[in-house]
């Protein structure tokens, strides 16, 4: 590499009681290059980050900075040496200001030992603007967008002087446009010699922003490699230690009668959508931020109330003004955000799973527990998830996992249209392709699937057919075989017209 070596870590162990989840790790981060760490859940790369960032012990092993042996009690003891973190769920109080955010912690005062806001919004706003960023320091967190959250903490970062900075799935939240906002803040890090240590399950990124990348597999270190002496195939097998070079099924769908049918449907961001969906189909929807996808899908799903349209299931018009009366037309609603709306993380994996289905698994007044138990069973083993316990929490399972148990409540409750949003988002590639099988496998069982992604690989790879929406409508169709990246992105940004798109 062409930076100098700054951080090197040797045979790093951690144990936890029962559990050895780091077995030996040897790491090596240069100056101004993007490093991703690659892995399933459970690979042990959070664990690492976490001892990198202070934020957990190691059990033995070594960590040198610029050559020298350093260990770190605390996370303030890791950003005094330089090293920050920003992770998946943001750290800021969403009440205080951005300037007050960056230097949480450490306001600067005057001599008279109160704040000095002129110099806390002078030195921000600088912060703010050596990154590109537009918006003011003294807004409130809780108005800023997503991407503007984490550019905050990207800033912030560089106010205590941060020269390696631990990239926490940045992406998982973002849209397309937002994504190329944030690379090009990370090009802006690297040119001022600032290390990226980079975690994504989105391999296409890894490819595009990265300049070295290290595979872990069970705890354990399996090779570091350049970028551009590897690819997709290769990094897949070393992670999953098998080759994983199909990772979407092969389908041959057939079209056959339609089972579900929006007309003309408007609400909040929704304006004059129809579609309709055949039976054993996988059909993608996909736009940019504010295109409406999402909250298409809601609608469909009553989460969001509509303003006119009509449903059809089977043919017959439905009532899906609520989830309940959807779920009893037969849709069913998977969330891209599994944590706050597919998930009660404190509660069992029994309860979750069997939440949406208490009518079927009541007798009288009272809950069959042995039924319910049984149903629980059978999904937990029809979809593999790795449990110890159907009576473990939810929330300590793996991304991967969790989204299953998603899925299984979804599926206990036998619907036959399935609205899927970001089906896979913060999973690992060998969890991805698990999901994608048992999409591939609900179709072949009669099921219909609409798939809402904005991973376009993802969407080309499982969908039949795509619909594009661009600021709340669909402007574009097409089918498997006229399907590639360009074209979608053309349509959802709005380099091509609704006319030359022959809508």
């Amino acid at each position: 590499m062409g930076g100098r070596l700054v951080l090197k870590l040797e045979s790093i162990v951690k144990t936890f009681p029962g559990v050895k989840a780091l077995d030996g790790v040897h790491l090596e981060i240069f100056e101004g290059e993007v490093h991703a760490l690659c892995g399933e859940n459970g690979a042990g790369k959070s664990t690492l980050m976490k001892i990198i960032a202070g934020a957990q012990p190691y059990t033995s092993g070594a960590m040198y900075l610029a050559g020298k042996e350093v260990v770190f009690h605390s996370a303030k003891d890791a950003e005094k040496h330089g090293i920050a973190m920003i992770y998946q769920e943001f750290n800021m109080v969403p009440e205080l200001s951005v300037a007050e955010n960056m230097y949480l912690g450490r306001l600067p005062v005057s001599q008279f030992g109160k704040v000095d806001w002129n110099r806390l919004y002078r030195e921000a706003q600088e912060n703010l603007e050596h990154l590109g960023l537009k918006f003011s320091a003294k807004t409130k967190v809780r108005n800023l967008s997503v991407a503007e959250a984490q550019m905050t903490e990207i800033a912030k970062c560089l106010t205590i002087g941060a020269k390696i900075i631990i990239m926490d799935e940045p992406t998982a939240a973002l849209a397309e446009e937002e994504i190329q906002i944030l690379f090009r803040t990370i090009d802006e890090l690297k040119k001022k010699g600032i290390a990226i240590i980079y975690i994504s399950h989105r391999m296409d990124e890894i490819f595009q922003i990265s300049d070295r990348l290290t595979v872990f597999r069970d705890g354990k270190f399996v090779a570091s490699k350049l970028v551009g002496e590897t690819d997709y195939d290769d990094v897949v097998s070393m992670m999953v230690g098998r080759n994983v070079s199909n990772l979407y099924p092969v389908r041959d769908y057939k079209l056959k009668e339609v089972v579900f049918e929006a007309r003309n449907l408007n609400s909040r961001g929704v304006h004059d959508v129809s579609l309709k969906l055949h039976k054993g189909e996988i059909l993608g929807i996909t736009g940019l931020l504010g295109a409406g996808t999402i909250e298409l899908s809601k609608l469909i799903y009553g989460a969001i109330p509509m303003d006119s349209g009509e449903i059809y299931v089977h043919g017959t018009k439905r009532d899906c003004s609520s989830p309940r009366k959807a779920l009893e037309a037969g849709v069913g609603f998977v969330s891209d955000d599994r944590k706050q709306e597919g998930l009660v993380l404190i509660r069992s994996i029994k309860e979750n799973i069997s939440m949406s289905s208490l009518k079927k698994l009541t007798k009288g007044f009272r809950m069959d527990n042995r039924l319910e138990m049984e149903r629980v069973k059978e999904q937990v083993k029809a979809l593999n998830i790795k449990i110890s316990s159907p009576q473990q929490p939810a929330g300590k399972l793996s991304g991967g996992n969790q989204q299953k148990i998603v899925f299984a409540k979804v599926l206990l409750a036998d619907s036959d249209i399935l609205i899927l949003d970001e089906p896979t988002r913060g999973v690992d590639v060998g969890a991805k392709a698990e999901i994608y099988a048992i999409m591939n496998k609900l179709t072949e069982a009669g099921k219909s699937i609409l798939v809402i992604s904005t991973d376009l690989p993802e969407l080309i790879g499982v969908s039949d057919r795509v619909i594009v929406m661009r600021e709340g409508r669909t402007v574009l169709e097409i089918s498997k075989q006229e399907m590639n990246q360009e074209k979608i992105l053309a349509h959802a940004s709005g380099g091509v017209s609704e006319n030359e798109s022959g809508n």
